[in-house]
């Protein structure tokens, strides 16, 4: 397979980039092939100055750039020959499989949505993150930041999407699916979280649990943590907070070290037409290579398929 990188997304691009490639060639079977996307010259350059052979690369040129701090659907129209715009060309024309970019977000879901399309069903595509659990093993949150304000029938599908990623890349069977809430009563919450218990609570289409309190969100009660864009970013930022006080404090062990992002890589932009994966913006070497190797068991998994059956099955019912 052809796993496409945006080679200049992300706050360490194209430095990070490129070692995480380099990193992740190594893990990667022969015949398949990462694709860096990007200014040609800086990519030649950034390979040869780590020792690293250009010919055992593709390279797209895409000599633009998204910054992150620019306006998405603008950025994503006027500037067609930048390394997300470019990097969405190839995959909607299938010469890449997969692509991934720490870049700016926000363009990433414009280039799904302008590019490759939603899969035919979902309301809005999103985000998660993996969560640690103390009893070993993950949970899967979500949204991230994608949907700040989602509507209740966005939530309910959230839960389906979160099951199906649970079960396809991490082998769960059927995973549990808890709405994040202020309480675990039925009746708690704020309009939008009642509403969603509601929709949630007699689904057929995932194994729903009920509601989750916020301190129980380590402690293994749930394979699949639902809630909107906006909790679950700060939620995000507040575990990234905490783990890296506590490493600077020299208070980390083992299971404090599984916060790390960057043994996760990033996540799949869940319910468009193509593996995305989105990674998180502070990514170095390490996280740029799980973000490939997350990309290539994407893929492989047949993720975006697995959403899609189980959608027409939902609409057929």
């Amino acid at each position: 397979m052809k796993i496409g990188l945006d080679a200049m997304g992300g706050d360490f691009a194209p430095q990070a980039a490129i070692a995480g490639a380099i990193s992740a060639l190594k893990e990667l079977p022969s015949e398949d092939k990462i694709v860096l996307i990007g200014k040609e010259e800086l990519i030649l350059s950034e390979l040869r100055t780590q020792g690293a052979d250009p010919g055992s690369f593709i390279i797209a040129h895409a000599p633009d750039v998204i910054e992150m701090g620019e306006s998405p659907t603008k950025a994503f129209i006027q500037k067609p020959h930048s390394s997300i715009a470019m990097g969405f060309h190839l995959l909607k024309h299938n010469e890449i499989d997969a692509f991934a970019s720490a870049g700016n977000t926000g363009a990433m879901l414009v280039g799904s949505i302008y590019s490759i399309n939603t899969i035919q069903g979902v309301i809005r595509p999103c985000s998660s993150v993996i969560v640690p659990q103390e009893k070993g093993g993950v949970s899967i949150l979500i949204d991230v930041g994608t949907n700040p304000d989602p509507k209740p029938d966005v939530l309910y599908q959230f839960g389906l999407l979160g099951s199906i990623y649970a079960e396809s890349i991490y082998g769960i069977d059927k995973p549990r699916v808890a709405l994040l809430n202020i309480g675990e009563e039925e009746e708690k919450g704020n309009l939008l979280c009642q509403a969603a218990f509601g929709l949630m609570k007699d689904s057929k289409d995932f194994n729903f649990i009920g509601n989750m309190e916020g301190r129980d969100l380590m402690k293994s009660k749930a394979d699949v943590i639902v809630c909107d864009g906006f909790t679950g970013n700060v939620l995000l930022k507040t575990m990234e907070a905490v783990y890296r006080m506590l490493v600077k404090r020299g208070l980390a062990d083992e299971f404090i070290n599984r916060m790390n992002y960057e043994n996760y890589g990033g996540t799949p932009l869940l319910g468009v037409n193509a593996p995305v994966i989105l990674g998180h913006g502070i990514s170095k070497e390490v996280a740029f290579k799980n973000i490939i190797l997350l990309s290539k068991h994407a893929f492989e998994a047949k993720l975006t398929e697995k959403i899609h059956e189980a959608l027409l099955k939902y609409e057929l019912e």
